[in-house]
């Protein structure tokens, strides 16, 4: 490969991993403790009460009040079922109003916009995973991070491909730091690439879609993709409403139903989770019962029934799908690492840690590469850059261990605990940022490793001590989640204190041309100015 060449993939790869970096960090981070979202959810909510046999008939008559007072929900109104291992996924209903969707739970009496509601804890990481915490465009602004996150991932490739098996066995410890840090990038980047092409492209078709779609039925298919593409990803045939009125199928036993027509099919298994219904209370209603099954790739299936006599429409599982859904279906078991087991959860948890690592640890070769080797004072880039990734990488995970925290002491001042996880994490991070600003990177860095590891080893401590009977009643019943998110959260504290160990020595012994050189400098020759 020519010289030429070789810079400019060199600073694409720079550049776009600049650009992405932040957000690529926060995704993956999040996105690593979204791997284990349902034993979150249950930790989050101790106080959450099993679903009782009669909530799904109490969800049917809620649907019949909904069409009664909001006629266009006749047209489709969906509803969840209840989730045992995750209790804030309460049985809710969904439809779309004249004035957008809305929603209402059982225990609610009227319906109130779709996204005007408190986040629990383990939906809200999820939310940072895929939206930065950024509401309607968050979601469009990580597609466009993931194609960039895919062009770095290219141009990196095309760099360490001539000595792709040099640079995958070479981590050279000893006292040039920007060395270490470049061995560690490679090792990381090489043997996780495959994952990262993974996360890249489905990260980008699961966040751009809508855009795509728009895009092409303007361009290519006059005006008519949005309604294929309705009927590529849905099980529901195109129906017609007869009018009249009938008795419609309760959601529990259209959900029964479905379930025998999915094992039927050749599922494993099938566990609703959403169904909604078309024409809902007329004759010629149908209804789509959503739902995951487990040994394939692709979990989420789904059947289409009639309403009224609940013969089966038309069956989209493993086993008995098309290739558009088939595809549609892969691209999700990919992204989240839902078509394996426990051990499969646990690898997708370390590379979500190994990518935030890859991110942050991109952004300390930039500022390596770029600081001056015989002056104290540093360019403002170098200065700005080093701000920039101390206030917002560390940052996150204070905020997301102080989340935890305040889940944790919510309920002993009165209030619930998802009344905190938003307000706290976004206080936290601004107060982060700050800090390392005011403080600078060097010592702020110091203080928020330190932060963070008191208050992930706070997450698991002070859940035993206040939920002691909850924790021997769910070990008890075989369901050791709960444990196991202690246990992770006192892991973390334990690395993150390590982490600020080692960062406090740095900041004491290392060198004092540096941003991450702490201590009061003192002229030592004449190219080294006072500060």
């Amino acid at each position: 490969m020519k010289a030429a060449t070789l810079r400019t993939f060199n600073t694409v790869h720079t550049w776009t991993g600049l650009l992405a970096g932040f957000a690529l960090f926060v995704a993956f981070y999040a996105g690593a403790l979204t791997m284990f979202h349902d034993e979150i959810d249950t930790w989050a909510l101790p106080k959450a009460e099993a679903a009782h046999d009669d909530t799904m008939r109490r969800a049917a008559l809620m649907l019949d009040g909904i069409v009664a007072a909001h006629p266009a929900a006749r047209e489709q109104v969906g509803v969840t079922y209840p989730a045992p291992k995750a209790p804030s996924q309460q049985v809710t209903a969904y439809w779309l109003d004249s004035d957008g969707w809305k929603t209402q739970t059982l225990a609610q009496s009227a319906p109130h916009d779709a996204e005007d509601h408190e986040h629990g804890l383990a939906d809200f990481v999820y939310e940072l995973h895929y939206d930065l915490g950024i509401p309607e465009i968050g979601i469009y602004v990580m597609g466009i991070v993931s194609v960039i996150y895919g062009l770095a991932l290219l141009t990196g490739l095309l760099i360490h491909l001539p000595h792709l098996v040099r640079d995958l066995f070479a981590l050279r410890p000893g006292h040039n730091l920007k060395r270490l840090w470049q061995d560690a990038h490679n090792v990381i980047g090489i043997l996780s690439l495959p994952f990262h092409i993974v996360f890249a492209v489905t990260g980008a078709l699961l966040c751009l879609t809508t855009v795509a779609l728009l895009a092409f039925n303007t361009v290519a298919f006059d005006g008519k993709l949005m309604g294929a593409f309705d009927r590529m990803t849905s099980a529901l045939p195109s129906t017609q409403d007869k009018g009249g009125t009938a008795a419609m199928l309760s959601p529990a036993e259209l959900g029964a139903r479905a379930r025998r027509a999915a094992m039927g099919a050749g599922a494993a298994d099938f566990e609703p989770d959403y169904m909604r219904y078309v024409h809902y209370g007329h004759r010629g209603a149908a209804a789509e019962v959503r739902g995951t099954s487990t040994k394939t790739l692709g979990e989420y299936g789904m059947v289409a029934l009639d309403a009224v006599d609940g013969h089966v429409l038309r069956v989209q599982v493993s086993g008995a799908r098309d290739a558009n859904h088939a595809t549609y279906s892969a691209i999700f078991g990919l992204h989240f690492g839902t078509f394996g087991n426990v051990s499969l959860r646990w690898l997708y948890f370390i590379l979500g840690l190994a990518g935030a690592f890859l991110f942050y640890s991109g952004n300390l070769l930039y500022i390596e590469s770029r600081r001056k080797r015989r002056q104290a004072d540093q360019p403002l880039k170098v200065r700005a850059m080093a701000t920039a990734t101390v206030g917002i990488c560390i940052g996150t995970c204070l905020a997301i261990s102080a989340a935890f925290v305040a889940n944790v002491l919510g309920p002993l001042v009165g209030s619930e605990p998802t009344a905190f996880v938003q307000p706290v994490f976004f206080i936290v991070l601004a107060g982060a940022v700050v800090w390392t600003f005011l403080r600078r990177p060097a010592r702020a860095a110091v203080d928020l490793l330190f932060a963070t590891a008191l208050a992930s080893a706070a997450v698991g401590v002070l859940d035993i001590t206040l939920h002691g009977d909850r924790l021997l009643r769910s070990l008890a019943e075989g369901r050791y989640g709960v444990l196991g998110v202690d246990l992770v959260a006192i892991a973390m504290g334990v690395g993150f204190g390590w982490l600020g160990l080692a960062t406090r020595k740095r900041v004491r012994d290392g060198d004092p041309c540096s941003v991450w050189y702490g201590r009061d400098r003192t002229t030592f020759t004449d190219d080294v100015r006072v500060v």
